[in-house]
Formats: C-alpha cells, structure tokens, sequence
C-alpha cells in the first residue's frame, strides 16, 4: 500500500449545512494520518451537456482531475424522490464521459447517506446500479442508512451520534481494507 491513500469524498448535497457532507467530515476524521481525504466541491458543476464535452468548465475539470488521482471514493448519497440526488448523479455523469470510464474504472467506493424516514436506502441502491456502469468497486457491508432529520447531527450538520460514528468508522476501515485486497 501506498504510504499516503487518496480518498475523495463527494456528497450528493450542495447545501452548507448538509447531513451528507457532514457525514464525510467524520469519515475524514476517523482515518489515519496516511490517508489524504478530500471533499470534492460540486457547487458550481454545470449540469451535464454534451456540446460541452469538448471544452469542459473549469469545475468539472478539477473534479475529474479528483476522481483521477484518488485511489477510492467515498459517496455520500441523499435520497430525493426515492432515487440519486441530481448532483451526485450530475457529478458521475460528467466523470463517465472521460475515455472508458478511466478515472472511475477498477476504484474501491465506499456508499452511505442522510436522508428521510428510511435514510438513503433506495437512492443507495440505484447507485449501486451506477457504479456497475462506471466499473466502481463497493463496499458491500457495512450498509450506512441515516436518518437527517435525527438528533444524530446538530445544527451545523456535524454527525454527533456515537452508535453512527461507530458505523461510519467501520464503513471507513471496510473501505480501506477493501482497497488493500483489491491492490494486492
């Protein structure tokens, strides 16, 4: 294994006070020193188009250039409408156009999510469905289903509960060992 890992988080949600990202700041916090997190800003990605793949604006840009030189993701998916929020679905639509799917293709992903009632659950699936496409390697378990509207986050977002903080260390060290069996 490498001695620093490359991980890029991207949360489906563009909102400052997210559940979602907030999920990814603990995801960071809980991984050792030799792994570089990031989280990807989606804030001004374009919607998709075609007559622009030619000349991609600067923000997709820089996405595809995260997604490249990370060696796993992390997507924090939010449910809306029982399916991917737009802008992670946006985000992986613009990644897939690059030749092959090459900044995605063969890369451990680890999938968890904040939203409603059943948290993420079926939005989680469908991009599971996405991931084959893009050639993604998920982690199966641990399954992270989060309710955003719980007291598991305070006002800022920030994920305070103890038992999803368990959840989500666990998902992170699936995560990394995944990545390591899959780089033997």
């Amino acid at each position: 294994m490498n001695p620093t890992l490359n991980i890029l988080g991207i949360s489906g949600s563009l909102r400052a006070q997210s559940r979602n990202t907030g999920l990814l700041r603990f995801a960071k916090q809980c991984l050792p020193p030799t792994v570089n997190f990031q989280i990807a800003d989606l804030a001004d990605v374009p919607f998709y188009n075609a007559d622009r793949c030619d000349s991609k604006p600067e923000p997709v840009q820089t996405l595809i250039r995260q997604v490249t030189e990370a060696d796993a993701l992390v997507l924090a998916c939010p449910e809306y409408n029982y399916s991917i929020a737009p802008a992670l679905k946006n985000a992986l639509d613009w990644v897939s156009r690059e030749p092959d799917c090459a900044p995605f293709n063969g890369k451990p992903v680890a999938i968890m999510g904040a939203g409603g009632g059943m948290g993420t659950s079926r939005a989680q699936y469908h991009l599971r469905q996405v991931c084959v496409y893009l050639n993604l390697r998920p982690v199966n378990k641990p399954e992270v289903f989060s309710n955003a509207f719980s007291a598991s986050f305070n006002e800022s977002g920030d994920l305070i509960d103890p038992s999803l903080q368990q959840q989500v260390t666990a998902l992170m060290n699936a995560l990394l060992a995944w990545h390591s069996q899959l780089t033997k």
